[in-house]
C-alpha cells in the first residue's frame, strides 16, 4: 500500500516522475509570474482587502479579548448568524446549536466531511473539472474518486447527464457538488441540480456542496442550494465561507450546515484537524453576515464589470472565451495559439508569461490525469478577474501580442 501522502500527490497531479512532489499549479504559475514580472491572472485571490468596517470589527474583537480558543463548533453568535443567513437567503431552517459547524475555511469543511463519511471501498463522485482539494480529501479518505464531466457547449459548460447516471451507483457514498463552479464559472441550472438530487436519492448518497461563490453570480443568475430541493435537506451538507463573499480569504472562516447527525460526524473529525481557530475573526464575520448585504452587492457589481473587461480583451486577442455565470474566473480555449512546440493549454500557460507577460492556469490541472475530460479540455486555460482593474487592463494590453502574431 502506498503512503497516504503519495496517494494525495497522485490524486492532485503533484507527483513528479522521480517520486518527489511538485508545487501546485497555482504556486507554480504565481512563482513564474513573479520571476517574469507577468500580470498574474492565474491564482484567484483578491488584490484588495475586504470592507474596512469588517476588518475593524476583528480589531475590536482582539482588543476585547477574543484571543483564545473559541468553541469547537464556533462561537454562538457566528453559528446564529449563519443560520439566519440560510433562513433569510434560502428559506433553510437550522438549529444553530446542532446543525451548524464553523471550520477553518471551506477546505477544512470539505475534508472533514469526506473523512467522516467515506473510506476504502466507497466511491465519492465530483464534477470534473474539480477544485484540487476535492480530489485530495478523497485520497486522504482512501475512497475511490469518480467524476461527472462538465461539457463545453455553445454558451457555456453543462453537466453530462448521461455520465451522471452511469457514475452514481450503489457504491457511491458521497457526491461533491461545486456551484457556482471553479474553474468554469458555471452556475448549475435547476434541471442539473434535480438530476444530481435524483441520483443521490437512488443511491442513498450524501451530497456535500461547495458553495463558496454562492453570492458571486452575474447576469441575473441566482444560486440555488441543492439542500432546498425536495428530500435533500436530510442528505446534504452545505459548505460555504466568508473568504470569497467578503474578500477576506486569509481569515479562513468557513462553515458547514446540515442534519445534526452529519454535522456531529464532521465534528468528530474536525476537532482533530484544527479543533478551532479564527477567534477574533468569528465575531467579525457574524456581523458581516448580518449587515454586509450592501458590500456583497458592491463586490458583485465590481466583479461583473471586471469580468466583462477581461472577456472583451480575451476575445480581442483571439481566444474563444466562455462568459461565466459566477465565480472569479473566465475559461478560454487557447487552440488558436497552440503549435508543435506548445501543444496544449499546460504548455501554453507555462509559456505565456515570457510570451506576453501574463499568467494563467491550464484547465487540465483541475482534471484527473489521462481522463476523457482532461483530453477534451487540454487546450483550455483559466484567467481570473478578481484582480484590480489596472492589472486586468495591463494583461489585456499585453495579450494583444497574440492577436498581432496571429
Amino acid at each position: 500500500m502506498i503512503p497516504r501522502w503519495r496517494a494525495v500527490a497522485q490524486a492532485t497531479g503533484l507527483e513528479a516522475p522521480d517520486g518527489s512532489t511538485r508545487p501546485t499549479i497555482f504556486a507554480e504559475m504565481t512563482a513564474l509570474a513573479q520571476r517574469t514580472g507577468a500580470a498574474n491572472l492565474g491564482q484567484g485571490f483578491p488584490d484588495e482587502d475586504g470592507p474596512e468596517w469588517i476588518r475593524e470589527a476583528a480589531v475590536r474583537a482582539i482588543r476585547d479579548g477574543a484571543n483564545q480558543y473559541p468553541p469547537g463548533r464556533g462561537i454562538p453568535a457566528l453559528r446564529a448568524a449563519i443560520a439566519a443567513h440560510q433562513r433569510r437567503r434560502y428559506g433553510i431552517e437550522l438549529d444553530p446549536g446542532t446543525e451548524v459547524l464553523v471550520t477553518a475555511g471551506a477546505t477544512e469543511a470539505i475534508t472533514a466531511a469526506v473523512l467522516a463519511l467515506a473510506g476504502p471501498g466507497d466511491e465519492v463522485a465530483t464534477i470534473e473539472p474539480f477544485y484540487d482539494s476535492h480530489a485530495a480529501s478523497i485520497a486522504l479518505a482512501g475512497a475511490t474518486h469518480t467524476t461527472i464531466p462538465l461539457i463545453p457547449r455553445e454558451g457555456g459548460f453543462r453537466l453530462d447527464s448521461a455520465a451522471l447516471d452511469a457514475v452514481i451507483g450503489e457504491r457511491t457514498r458521497l457526491i461533491i457538488v461545486n456551484t457556482p463552479h471553479n474553474p468554469t464559472g458555471t452556475v448549475l441550472e435547476a434541471r442539473e441540480l434535480e438530476a444530481i438530487a435524483d441520483a443521490a436519492r437512488r443511491a442513498g448518497a450524501v451530497v456535500v456542496t461547495d458553495e463558496v461563490y454562492e453570492h458571486l453570480t452575474f447576469d441575473g443568475l441566482a444560486h440555488t442550494p441543492i439542500a432546498t430541493l425536495p428530500g435533500m435537506a436530510e442528505r446534504t451538507i452545505t459548505i460555504s465561507s466568508a473568504g470569497k463573499t467578503f474578500s477576506l480569504t486569509g481569515w479562513k472562516v468557513g462553515w458547514a450546515t446540515g442534519p445534526a447527525e452529519l454535522i456531529e460526524a464532521m465534528l468528530a473529525v474536525k476537532q482533530f484537524l484544527t479543533y478551532s481557530g479564527g477567534a477574533p475573526f468569528q465575531p467579525a464575520i457574524a456581523r458581516a453576515l448580518a449587515d454586509g448585504d450592501a458590500d456583497i452587492e458592491a463586490l458583485r457589481g465590481s466583479l461583473a464589470h471586471r469580468r466583462d473587461l477581461l472577456l472583451d480583451g480575451l476575445r480581442a486577442a483571439g481566444f474563444d472565451a466562455v462568459r461565466p455565470g459566477g465565480t472569479y474566473f473566465v475559461c478560454a480555449d487557447a487552440s488558436p495559439f497552440l503549435s508543435t512546440e506548445m501543444p496544449d493549454g499546460a504548455a501554453f500557460a507555462r509559456a505565456l508569461p515570457e510570451l506576453a507577460g501574463v499568467a494563467c492556469v491550464p484547465i487540465s490541472a483541475f482534471c484527473r490525469e489521462g481522463s476523457p475530460t482532461a483530453a477534451a479540455l487540454a487546450p483550455w486555460v483559466r484567467f481570473t478577474f478578481v484582480k484590480d482593474e489596472a492589472t486586468i487592463r495591463t494583461a489585456i494590453e499585453r495579450l494583444r501580442v497574440l492577436a498581432s502574431a496571429g
